[in-house]
């Protein structure tokens, strides 16, 4: 496994990146950068390219304006659609409500030229925050899905909107993943094929709980109970498949226990696991494989948002954003051989 600064700017706080594969085979990274984690006074989504795997990586350049105060920006995603358009999602977060976060707007951009030019911020209904990429499915079907608070249950909540038409309509708010007790978010939206999914949840109380994971048949206008799946600490899973048929699961390893700093989250993992264990019903039918990626040396360290991708040779390209030895965080990148993984007989 070899390691690449993507961007590094010690005067300000870079986080949350995401990463698309174009049809041209230029990556293109998409992340945050702020003030602090702790502090969004300042926000802008930024972009890079890179035209070498993922090797070296082009000055950033924004998307749109800065933001100063509230609202601001907070996470971005990217999906590289069927048609070659992609797709950029993020949320603006506004003034909070008592336990609700209807002034939470997620907003959709879209990209005929990889990346180069876009969009117009589109409206969409979403409302909450951290959403996930689009999901397109093989019927057409675009789903966007983000959480809140939700003050029936006093816990975080996940939800979905999906179109049929491309955005021209959304459906009502689907519930995802909701448990009394447990705070279900961040959810991962995993594609299974005639219209089945799974989506992978952080559980955020901070006790190191497993992720958790609810299926759908139904291209994901209702789903099941929350199982435990075997991935302990996890926050933010980010899965996807393989071209093996095995499933790559990025995450931050979150341990529980007291504290922010120096004791928040040190470690970032990815987790191989295949179709069977996906599709379980319960925790000791699912199997998992766990290779850490990075370990943030930091005194301060934050870490652990992350998103991939697969070149048609195998290898894998992680993006992760870390403090490490930089007096910010940075945006660093990975890349894999399957062997890293897993030798393969």
């Amino acid at each position: 496994m070899q390691k690449h600064t993507i961007s590094r700017d010690d005067a300000i706080y870079e986080a949350f990146p995401d990463v698309v594969l174009t049809a041209s085979n230029k990556l293109v990274c998409v992340f945050a950068e702020c003030t602090h984690h702790r502090d969004r006074g300042y926000t802008r989504v930024m972009l890079t390219d890179s035209h070498d795997r993922g090797r070296t990586w082009s000055p950033k350049r924004p998307l749109g304006a800065a933001s100063h105060g509230l609202p601001y920006y907070n996470c971005p995603r990217l999906t590289a659609l069927r048609d070659g358009r992609l797709a950029l999602m993020v949320d603006t977060i506004g003034a909070w409500k008592e336990r609700q976060l209807e002034d939470c707007l997620n907003w959709l951009y879209l990209s005929e030229d990889e990346g180069a030019t876009w969009t117009k911020p589109l409206a969409t209904p979403a409302r909450g925050i951290v959403p996930d990429k689009l999901i397109e499915l093989d019927s057409g079907r675009w789903i966007i899905s983000c959480h809140w608070m939700d003050p029936a249950v006093g816990n975080l909540v996940q939800r979905l909107w999906y179109t049929d038409d491309q955005g021209g309509s959304w459906s009502e708010p689907v519930i995802v993943g909701r448990q009394e007790g447990l705070n279900l978010c961040e959810g991962s939206l995993l594609p299974l094929g005639d219209g089945a999914i799974a989506c992978f949840l952080r559980e955020n109380s901070g006790l190191g709980r497993d992720a958790y994971k609810v299926l759908s048949s139904d291209g994901g206008e209702s789903w099941s109970e929350p199982i435990r799946f075997p991935l302990p600490g996890c926050h933010r899973p980010v899965a996807g498949w393989l071209q093996n048929g095995q499933a790559l699961i990025t995450h931050r390893y979150m341990q529980g226990g007291d504290g922010w700093v120096g004791y928040w989250t040190q470690n970032v993992f990815a987790a191989l696991t295949d179709r069977e264990s996906v599709l379980a019903l319960r925790r000791n039918g699912a199997r998992t494989r766990i290779l850490p990626l990075d370990y943030d040396r930091s005194p301060e360290s934050d870490l652990g948002y992350t998103g991939w991708v697969q070149f048609d040779d195998g290898e894998i390209y992680v993006v992760n954003y870390i403090m490490d030895d930089a007096p910010k965080a940075q945006i660093r990148g990975y890349s894999l051989s399957m062997d890293d993984l897993l030798i393969e007989s």
